[in-house]
């Protein structure tokens, strides 16, 4: 049988592996994060394979699965120490090597295998690792599906079945990219900035781009995990800073950034001003809705409320539909819903049929801005974002909180908030008009200044957002005030970024 995960997290005697070892808080909302060799080892990885293959026979899923590798020196060893358990719970694994995670998504249709493993640690530093999973097509693992598996691998419940296989499947990226590319060229010269961060996406983005008929400005696309200029994250100022920088030193029509692995994208314009990535949905739906009025659209609560109280979007009878933050959140409500797109704050966008097959893809919403700016020909990508109504948004703000804490101190700010609301206190000198509680708390005052705070889903981080349709002064006045409940609690630790 195999060995329970050690208790203990330190390194085992000697260094050498002889327990499995897996921090139980890797276990996140929707996928899994450790640092590789402190929190987790190959011994560990294996136990997680192990028990991912028995929880696809608990669930009733046939047990084949679709796995591949984000770039890091390590993660092709993380990958076959998880298929070394799979394979012990008779799972076909079916291994399409170094890949982005929406080729991953890719792979379950195109080879029509219900299960995937995809192991990446995204955009996280460099010693980080993760898998990120699901065995129904789009969609992938929630809070539901990672409790059972924290359950089965920390107390050893495995399942051990025969039938297993191993497969490499030969030039899988050749088959992704040709997918992305099966439409028309656009009809418009683009000159487009990839900027991948030194990522996975530099190996496919600007490829991609260039067969769709724009001119490819190449930007930090040399694969290098130790990420030697800044995160690959399309959300951290100084990703969108050097897109800008290339921008107004190239003259291009549009910057388009990728995160660690090619599941998200962020946008800067012709100006060289970064959109987040929320208006850039606004900006996506507006030109959507057009081709299908009536459209649904779920947001994450992160997001922008021109969803909801856009004039154009209201006029071409759209529904916004807010919801909890998280890529498996996010996905599933749009599969659920039947909505055409969804949208996330972060950079995650699902376009679902007949725009998409409803998971997160960098590459694809891309191409969407792509051929938003085709269809606009006279419109620079300025123009497009200045028809917006005019907000104050501030970027995804994350002060450290220790994962073990997070979630308690978050249930005091709600605490804290619905007491305000209850006893009529100020909030920014108005009362509250509303608290959404879906996934932390967003709170608005009267003139429909907001703020937001909960918890990171896969860092030990808070998430705060705040924004004001009247004022900058006013967004900041919110940002102050939510900070101010949150310094109530001494675990709150510094912002990596703030306004």
């Amino acid at each position: 049988m195999f060995p329970k995960p050690a208790p203990q997290l330190e390194a085992n005697t000697y260094g050498y592996e002889t327990r499995p070892m897996v921090k139980p808080t890797g276990f996140r909302e929707y996928d899994a994060r450790w640092i590789f060799e402190k929190e987790i080892n190959l011994m560990g990885v294996q136990a997680l394979g192990l028990g991912l293959g028995t929880l696809l026979h608990d669930m009733g899923v046939k047990p084949e699965l679709v796995t591949g590798h984000d770039f890091r020196a390590y993660s092709s060893s993380i990958k076959y120490a998880l298929i070394s358990g799979l394979m012990g719970a008779g799972v076909r694994v079916h291994d399409i090597g170094l890949a982005l995670s929406p080729m991953a998504y890719f792979a379950q249709f195109e080879l029509d295998v219900p299960a995937v493993a995809m192991v990446t640690a995204s955009h996280n530093d460099n010693g980080w690792t993760g898998v990120k999973m699901g065995a129904q097509r789009p969609v992938t693992f929630g809070p539901d599906e990672m409790t059972r598996l924290k359950e089965i691998v920390l107390e050893g419940k495995f399942r051990y079945a025969d039938g297993a296989s191993y497969r490499f499947v030969e030039d899988f990226p050749a088959r992704y990219m040709a997918d992305l590319t099966n439409r028309p060229t656009i009809a418009r010269r683009l000159k487009v900035v990839a900027a991948c961060g030194n990522g996975t996406a530099g190996a496919f983005a600007p490829q991609v781009l260039e067969k769709l008929g724009c001119e490819v400005i190449p930007l930090d696309a040399q694969l290098d995990y130790t990420f030697p200029r800044y995160n690959p994250n399309p959300e951290d100022l100084k990703m969108l800073h050097a897109m800008a920088d290339k921008v107004r030193e190239t003259g291009a029509d549009v910057g388009l950034g990728f995160d660690g692995d090619g599941d998200r994208c962020g946008v800067v314009d012709n100006r060289g001003e970064e959109i987040f990535a929320d208006k850039i949905g606004v900006m996506l739906a507006r030109d959507l809705s057009k081709l299908y009025p009536g459209a649904t659209f779920v947001v994450d609560v992160k997001s922008t409320g021109l969803f909801a109280t856009d004039p154009e979007l209201l006029r071409q009878g759209v529904k916004a539909d807010y919801w909890k933050t998280g890529h498996s959140y996010i996905k599933r409500r749009v599969t659920d819903l039947g909505a055409l797109a969804g949208f996330e704050k972060s950079g995650h966008f699902f376009f679902n049929a007949p725009v998409g097959r409803g998971y997160d893809d960098g590459i694809l919403t891309a191409i969407h801005v792509i051929e938003m700016l085709d269809r606009n020909p006279q419109k620079s990508m300025a123009e497009l974002y200045g028809e917006l109504p005019k907000t104050w948004g501030s970027p995804t703000m994350s002060p450290h909180c220790d994962d073990e804490k997070k979630y308690d101190v978050v249930d005091k700010v709600v605490e804290r908030f619905k007491t305000m609301q209850e006893t009529g206190a100020p909030l920014i000198g108005q009362k509250i008009r509303d608290l959404v509680t879906v996934n932390g708390v967003r709170v608005t005052a009267q003139d429909g200044t907001w703020g937001l705070v909960r918890a990171s889903s896969n860092k030990p981080e808070l998430v705060v957002v705040v924004e004001s349709p009247v004022s900058e002064a006013r967004m900041r006045e919110m940002f102050a005030a939510v900070d101010g409940v949150l310094r109530e609690s001494p675990e709150v630790g510094a912002y990596n970024q703030t306004i």
